[in-house]
């Protein structure tokens, strides 16, 4: 559990202990899977916690989640839609879920990813962009109904609906049952593709379930999916960030010093307060 309202399973950086580069730009993953929460009197969630260096991205499937930052960020991201926070120099935020989600219950079924941000822009002013359902453009697959939502990047020449720092492609794939997709990830990028439903063959070889994750090597092959039943597929793939990684809970540097100099930061009120910004846009 992260706080009491996130049932996840983490990837990155998982048991293996990843350091930060070996799958840069992402630092952290954690998923979701569907989890059903029962009506309760009071909303479930994570507390106020700092973040500086990098940007979180929350990649709603069902379920609703409130969010609040020091920087005034914040809102309600329902099912298909994508918060994406740029953490940068430095903010609290906490993530609850809504009233009335908590008051009926219902399923939550999210991805939570850590993107790293460049060294010159580890200090930027923090930012947020709340990219609803609506705003995600989608490419038809087939005349079946599957299709994929372009969050970043570019697919096919569509353009995703999320502003990147560095070249990212960012894909949710909704397949029917036999449909096959195939498309490339760039040379260089790292690629990593979760199956958040059903059961698909990945590349004519490898049968991948739900929950099950591959990271594909970074050569610019050509990537094909099968699904063998109606699937849905989260795939993303970044352009790699050789910077050195320094990384302490919350905040991703790229020298210790710059990590003790966030501590202290935080400790001296840098990062501001979410109940004050609260109250400032009142």
């Amino acid at each position: 559990m992260v706080g009491d309202g996130f049932r996840v399973s983490n990837y990155i950086p998982g048991v293996k202990n990843y350091a930060g580069n070996e799958l840069s730009p992402f630092i952290m993953f954690d998923y979701n899977s569907p989890f059903n929460f029962p009506p309760s009197d009071y909303r479930r969630g994570v507390g106020e916690h700092p973040h500086r260096g990098f940007e979180t991205v929350s990649i709603a499937f069902e379920g609703e989640i409130e969010h609040r930052d020091s920087a005034g960020g914040g809102g309600v991201i329902h099912a298909g839609d994508i918060q994406w926070m740029t953490a940068a120099g430095g903010l609290m935020h906490d993530e609850f879920q809504t009233e009335e989600f908590s008051r009926n219950g219902g399923t939550q079924h999210f991805i939570q990813l850590w993107v790293n941000l460049p060294a010159e822009n580890k200090m930027d002013k923090p930012a947020y962009q709340a990219i609803t359902a609506e705003q995600i453009p989608h490419v038809e697959l087939d005349k079946k109904g599957s299709y994929v939502r372009v969050i970043a990047g570019n697919y096919d020449g569509t353009k995703g609906a999320a502003s990147t720092y560095t070249p990212i492609n960012m894909f949710d794939f909704r397949l029917k049952a036999e449909t096959k997709v195939t498309f490339k990830s760039p040379a260089g990028y790292n690629s990593i593709l979760l199956v958040t439903q059903g059961t698909v063959h990945i590349n004519e070889k490898q049968e991948v379930a739900h929950r099950e994750l591959i990271v594909f090597s970074n050569d610019g092959e050509e990537i094909t999916i099968e699904a063998l039943e109606d699937s849905m597929i989260f795939f993303v793939a970044g352009e790699p960030i050789n910077e050195p990684i320094v990384r302490y809970g919350p905040f991703v540097m790229n020298t210790k010093s710059e990590i003790m100099q966030a501590m202290e930061d935080l400790q001296t009120g840098k990062f501001g307060n979410i109940e004050a910004t609260a109250s400032q846009n009142i």
